[in-house]
């Protein structure tokens, strides 16, 4: 007996089809007749259909998932900004807003590493203030690293995670 959907071979007492998951009672019915040596001492077995999870594509030639293609618009600002220029994903809200609020991540992040060393050239006349601006430098990078790990674990579970002043940005770049 044949999968009416993908047209693999199944054996005659199976519920579901083990490869695409389609219910083949319907099937099953018209071929009751079928008794061969696919079942030779072998219980049947009813395979359930496979799971569908939130973020799935619909179909194998959507590519990456819609959770997916969030995420991995904050590995840097190139696959977010090709993420709002190719298609399918620039008409995903979700990753429009992720690749958006990534890219003003990015900005941000650079801006202010941009002030604090701004700040300690101009400085660096000081005694000892090349450890206290070496620290402050340390402290915002880290900090900034753990940020960048949150968003991608939020962006990884579908979550609309806005970040204070740049996630509203997003949003709006997101929704227009």
């Amino acid at each position: 007996m044949q999968c009416p959907v993908c047209h693999t071979e199944v054996g005659s007492q199976i519920s579901f089809c083990h490869q695409c998951g389609a219910p083949l009672s319907a099937a099953a019915g018209g071929a009751s007749g079928e008794s061969g040596s696919e079942g030779a001492g072998i219980p049947p077995r009813d395979y359930p259909p496979p799971p569908v999870y939130a973020g799935q594509p619909a179909s194998s030639s959507a590519g990456l998932s819609e959770n997916a293609a969030a995420a991995i618009a904050y590995l840097t600002i190139i696959p977010a900004i090709i993420f709002l220029v190719i298609e399918p994903y620039n008409r995903m809200p979700l990753v429009r807003f992720h690749s958006w609020q990534s890219i003003a991540l990015g900005v941000g992040a650079f801006l202010l590493q941009l002030v604090i060393s701004i700040c300690h050239t101009a400085l660096h006349f000081i005694p000892g203030i090349f450890i206290l601006f070496g620290l402050v430098y340390l402290v915002v990078a880290v900090c900034l690293f753990f940020l960048w790990l949150y968003v991608i674990l939020k962006a990884s579970k579908g979550e609309w995670f806005k970040l204070p002043i740049i996630g509203d940005f997003a949003e709006r770049q997101a929704r227009s």
